[in-house]
């Protein structure tokens, strides 16, 4: 009976091994690869390229007989996080595409349009996102609010469609990193053992001086739209439902709680108005939910694909070889900053990268003398900044999914995250903020 048991379910085996990434680079190669020598994004099906990652993964997998490997890869895709993250894209779903029918979406527009002069359209939408992803202190709900608002602003203004939608992603990135109530603000600072409100004065020095620079960048961006747009008469009670979404939203509410209020809202609001009937309104929301139908499949895959590769050794591996050449506590900042970043890239979710690294990124601190508040920082702005950037996370999924872009599109105008990747490496090499980097004297 004990071998029976045994075989159904293996021992784990974190012994290092470098040969658990395979099915990570089998779909990058397969996915980017392939797109970029193809020259079209949308040649290789992102689903496609995880099917064939998954079977790689099950396939060179240790455990045991092949309904075993099957099982330990279903595990990972029915992890309670991913489990979350599907019911929050089909409440998204429901949510974006009953404000669209009944007509949130064009109304918003057209007060947004009304108030921004063109030339920071994009800007304002950028510190938009940044001021609710703060408060709610989750990117994928604001790109899920202001996603459908930023393509309409893009479709009347004549700004390309992947230019919004990078605005709304980096944004909603900037909040991500910095807000109270994020996962990632949480798991961080105790994983290092500081306070939030500690690690926050930290971080805030390295990223507002990005998101100033960014701001600016969007204007300059934003400056073509200037004077191509006739303003339209706006209907306000269409606004109400978003107006009511976003301050739920800052007040703290649960993410899934306030796609609830909206999508009760926008349907209320659609039959008020004439927008649609009852079944309408069932028709909308239906076939919202079958709109998230490739993002849901995606994060499956991916979960099942990245327990495979946690599983079998992989991130193991990458962590002993990220932190077998520390000499100063510059080294040490910089192999948590690349820690963190590649268990990012394995498993595409920042708060699972974070849980996973921040236990030996607060070892590789007490080690160097690292300040933990520094250490937090570190580990949570390069878990956003990664995260803000893959184009199989979930925030450049959702966004890519709410229009017709490419995630691959959208990167290209991700200028909050590069910069504050770019701008956290200068403040470890400069010892900026010097009143938290008293470590540096022990070089």
């Amino acid at each position: 009976m004990a071998d029976r048991l045994t075989e159904t379910n293996p021992p784990l085996n974190h012994t290092p091994n470098p040969w658990a990434l395979i099915p990570l680079a089998v779909f990058l190669l397969t996915y980017l690869v392939v797109s970029v020598i193809a020259g079209d994004f949308y040649k290789m099906p992102i689903t496609v390229a995880f099917v064939i990652a998954s079977i790689v993964a099950v396939a060179i997998s240790k455990g045991g007989k092949l309904s075993n490997r099957i099982e330990q890869f279903c595990r990972g895709a029915a992890n309670s996080n991913i489990m979350l993250m599907i019911l929050i894209f089909i409440l998204a779903g429901a949510f974006a595409q009953t404000a669209k029918d009944m007509g949130a979406v064009d109304a918003t527009v057209n007060l947004t349009m009304s108030v921004l002069p063109g030339n920071l359209l994009a800007a304002g939408i950028f510190i938009a996102a940044c001021f609710i992803s703060i408060s709610v202190g989750t990117s994928v709900g604001t790109i899920v609010a202001l996603a459908p608002v930023a393509v309409g602003i893009a479709a009347k203004s004549g700004m390309p469609d992947a230019l919004m939608l990078g605005v709304v992603v980096s944004g909603a990135m900037f909040g991500d990193n910095l807000s109270f109530i994020s996962d990632t603000t949480i798991v961080a600072t105790r994983t290092q053992g500081c306070q939030m409100s500690d690690k926050f004065k930290v971080n805030i020095r390295i990223a507002l001086p990005v998101a100033i620079i960014t701001a600016i960048i969007y204007i300059i961006s934003g400056l073509g739209a200037q004077n191509v747009y006739t303003p339209e008469k706006i209907e306000w009670i269409k606004v109400v439902p978003y107006l009511i979404v976003l301050i739920t939203a800052v007040f703290g509410v649960n993410v899934m709680v306030v796609l609830f209020i909206g999508i009760i809202l926008s349907g209320l609001t659609g039959i008020f108005t004439g927008s649609f009937d009852i079944w309408g309104w069932n028709a909308a929301m239906g076939n919202g939910i079958l709109s998230m139908g490739e993002l849901i499949i995606i994060t499956l895959l991916a979960g099942g694909m990245l327990e495979m590769i946690r599983y079998n050794g992989g991130i193991d591996w990458i962590i002993l070889k990220l932190t077998s050449h520390i000499r100063s506590s510059k080294g040490a900042e910089v192999s948590i900053a690349g820690l963190v970043s590649f268990a990012n890239l394995c498993t595409a979710n920042n708060t699972i990268a974070l849980i996973m690294s921040g236990p030996i990124a607060k070892d590789i601190a007490d080690k160097y003398k690292v300040d933990p508040r520094r250490s937090a920082s570190i580990l949570d702005i390069f878990s956003c900044t990664v995260q803000g950037i893959i184009p199989y996370g979930a925030q450049l999924l959702m966004a890519a999914s709410l229009s017709a872009v490419s995630p691959l599109e959208i990167m290209g105008y991700l200028y909050y995250p590069y910069l504050l990747g770019l701008g956290t490496l200068l403040a470890i090499a400069f010892a900026y903020p010097r009143k938290y980097s008293n470590s540096y004297k022990l070089n």
